[in-house]
């Protein structure tokens, strides 16, 4: 029996899946991309499957995978669905379909308890602050335990919290096999699982940071793999050139010259001015940050020549030559004492690779890459690929076809099955070739599907477009959305979501809807920023069921997506603005510089579909199961009075229009008298 029977007789309506597994109903579009999946893992090759909301793409890609047989690697966006995958999909469907099967999970070094550093951690003057300290003792305590040393394991940790840092290693830090805790180290024991298990669960950051430095042990891992499957693969791009460039912090550099100095005095004192050396980074490094002052705070600076934009020239150069002398100077002193303890090895490691980034820095960029600072209370030097083309074509389906990837004789190497990549998302694009995605991720030759949502949009979800709103750009524009979310989350008694392009417009909307409902014991505003990204949605979730007020929820970034919250606690998501990319981001500016080189319209190769994209994507929040019921709104005059609109409008679900206030009212009026209705 080939593969892509036993998937189409798994999936049949008698089959192991709906007799298997609880509430598992078949889907047509399910299937499909399912049997879509079985070929291209028996073909071996390239597949984009664009998986509309509601199709069920998890299972129809971890089916056919596992009854494969094959050694699969799975990736994903977040840490939290890496958890969900291996913590509740994997074993449901391992159970199911009564398969010998081994599943690993693998998270980078951040995420592990390193047991070398948490010894270390209480003699860190940030240790000895009171709330520090009572979470340290929480992550002492529950180290006594836990098998994987996985912080996510560890109830009511703040992702935030400052002791993470304290008790995690990174590839500067970590001591490698000279570490006194190395054969307990929980990275390097999950690794291991990993090289043992059939099928291991990764995420998009930590595979491509091993794609750049291969550090983390997929390096062992990725050559023995021959399906490799990426869900919400919309977000690969914009992962791997974050990883695929070269970057250098201030920050970096002043943690480097606390590291220094503390294992300077404990185990070499005497031996070398710790002081000094340490000292003479320090201070080159906040030179360099004064170079760059403070005018130009929370903001990208374009370095196309020989300093970033506004900067002198003379000033910038002589700042980042001083950082590398004094780096230069301090591997020399380590050099005198690097056999007395390994911690000296290490950061002599670190110091040169951060001169070697200073002087890469000092030169011009790389072909095809452009340059930036990003500017905070710390600088961050950035050069980045304008996209992973080129990494996917010569290091992923180069490597896997059969031929560069395999040992041994010519002949055997022929012989092997082609290696089989499955990119998956909700949204990848809006044409049929889905060129958004496939582009800028070199992957025009791979076979495409389009696999479109089982919902009922037009009985399901509404489009409301309010005329007579100010201007996007225009300073009444925030204050009219905040009016008009305000006024429909009344009517609601919560239930609503607000989106916003930007961090400015999330804190004008926010601050003013807060004002408004500050005394109101039915509406609870949520603002991003003020609770962990967990607990927001978990209140949101909630909603008014424990009795309590409703919610009004505004948010931005990365609340457009990956955001579930079926059923009745939402029921509106009002969007502010249309999402283009900010044209002055230097990624963004080169990216559409590139196009216009090659004789294309920007704003129309790359502007409308990032915006299409986006707004897709946000839109996604309202619909999440075939009993949800809500309405979307757009407060972009544009997306009615620009020819590219109707673009616009063409990439999000065939909803029903409201055309007037008076249909918007009725529609929320309706909702929640269904709602009532359902109570009672």
């Amino acid at each position: 029996m080939t593969l892509t029977e036993a998937v189409g007789l798994a999936f049949a309506a008698d089959g192991v899946l709906p007799c298997a597994v609880p509430a598992f109903r078949a889907r047509p579009a399910q299937t499909e991309m399912a049997l879509a999946v079985a070929r291209a893992i028996e073909q071996g090759g390239a597949l984009v499957v664009e998986a509309g909301t509601g199709v069920g793409k998890t299972y129809s890609y971890l089916v056919p995978a596992l009854l494969s047989g094959e050694r699969v690697m799975l990736s994903t966006a977040t840490k939290t669905l890496q958890d969900q995958l291996f913590g509740r999909d994997l074993p449901r469907l391992v159970e199911a379909l009564g398969l010998p099967v081994r599943t690993a999970l693998l998270k980078g070094r951040a995420s592990y308890l390193c047991l070398h550093r948490m010894a270390l951690a209480r003699q860190d003057p940030g240790a000895a602050d009171r709330s520090v300290m009572a979470t340290l003792a929480r992550v002492e305590q529950w180290a006594q335990a836990t098998r994987t040393g996985d912080l996510a394991e560890l109830p009511g940790l703040d992702e935030r919290s400052p002791v993470i840092p304290l008790v995690t290693s990174t590839r500067d830090n970590c001591l490698g096999s000279a570490c006194p805790r190395f054969r307990e180290c929980h990275v390097n024991h999950a690794r291991r699982e990993a090289l043992a298990a059939d099928v291991v669960v990764v995420n998009h950051h930590l595979f491509f940071a091993d794609l750049a430095v291969r550090e983390s042990g997929m390096a062992e891992l990725l050559p023995t793999v021959r399906v490799a499957v990426f869900d919400e693969a919309h977000q690969l791009n914009e992962t791997g050139v974050q990883f695929l460039g070269r970057q250098l912090g201030t920050g970096q550099l002043l943690d480097f010259t606390r590291d220094l100095l503390a294992a300077g005095l404990q185990l070499a004192r005497g031996l070398q001015d710790w002081q000094q050396r340490a000292g003479a980074l320090e201070r080159a490094t906040r030179e360099l940050r004064l170079v760059v002052g403070r005018a130009a705070a929370s903001s990208r600076l374009r370095w196309a020549g020989d300093a970033p934009e506004g900067l002198p020239a003379a000033h910038w150069q002589a700042a980042l030559a001083d950082v590398q002398s004094a780096c230069e100077a301090v591997i020399d002193a380590l050099a005198t004492v690097s056999e007395i303890a390994p911690d000296f090895i290490r950061l002599q490691e670190r110091a040169t690779t951060l001169a070697g980034r200073v002087a890469h820095f000092l030169a011009g960029p790389e072909p095809g890459s452009v340059r930036w600072v990003d500017v905070a209370q710390q600088l961050r030097l950035v050069e980045s690929p304008l996209d992973i083309a080129d990494a996917v074509r010569s290091k992923l389906l180069k490597d896997g076809s059969g031929e560069e990837d395999a040992d041994g004789p010519a002949d055997d190497r022929e012989a092997a099955p082609r290696r089989s990549w499955i990119f998956t998302s909700a949204t990848l694009g809006d044409d049929e070739r889905l060129t958004w995605f496939t582009e800028p991720c070199g992957l025009q030759e791979a076979q495409v599907l389009r696999v479109g949502s089982p919902f009922d949009y037009l009985s399901q979800a509404a489009l409301y477009l309010p005329r007579g709103l100010p201007r996007p750009a225009d300073p009444g524009h925030a204050g009219a959305v905040a009016q008009l979310a305000g006024d429909a989350a009344q009517r609601l008694g919560g239930r609503t979501m607000v989106l916003t392009t930007t961090l400015r417009a999330l804190r004008s909307v926010g601050d003013e809807l807060q004002r408004r409902f500050r005394d109101s014991h039915d509406i609870e505003v949520l603002v991003q920023g003020q609770w962990p990204k967990r607990r927001l949605i978990e209140r949101f979730r909630e909603g008014s069921q424990q009795g309590g007020p409703g919610c009004l929820l505004v948010a931005s970034a990365s609340f457009w997506e990956g955001v579930d919250v079926p059923g009745d606690a939402l029921q509106l998501v009002v969007i502010d603005k249309l999402p283009f990319p900010p044209p002055a981001d230097p990624l963004v500016e080169a990216r559409s510089q590139r196009l216009e080189g090659q004789g294309r319209n920007a704003f129309r190769d790359y502007f409308v579909p990032e915006a299409a994209v986006a707004l897709k994507q946000g839109a996604g929040r309202l619909i999440r199961r075939e009993s949800d019921r809500g309405v979307l709104v757009v407060c972009d005059t544009r997306l009615a009075t620009m020819s590219y609109g109707r673009r616009l409008l063409a990439a999000l679900p065939p909803m029903r229009r409201l055309d007037s206030p008076e249909a918007f009212e009725g529609a929320l009026d309706d909702l929640s008298a269904v709602r009532d209705l359902s109570i009672l």
